[in-house]
């Protein structure tokens, strides 16, 4: 397994964790009322899921 040398340095440490950066999730339209939701979630505007009722809204 591979070792460093030499400790890297607080700038260069964090000159390379500077490109981690999130993203926003991706909206989906909902397939009943065509609302924007997360994808793989219920719609929270009308309560349902995958075509059926999941949540009483």
């Amino acid at each position: 397994m591979a070792v460093p040398k030499r400790k890297m340095s607080r700038s260069n440490t964090r000159s390379r964790r500077a490109q981690w950066k999130t993203t926003a999730a991706p909206l989906v339209a909902c397939s009943r009322c065509r609302e924007p939701k997360m994808a793989h979630q219920a719609c929270p505007s009308c309560g349902t899921y995958n075509d059926r009722a999941i949540l009483d809204v």
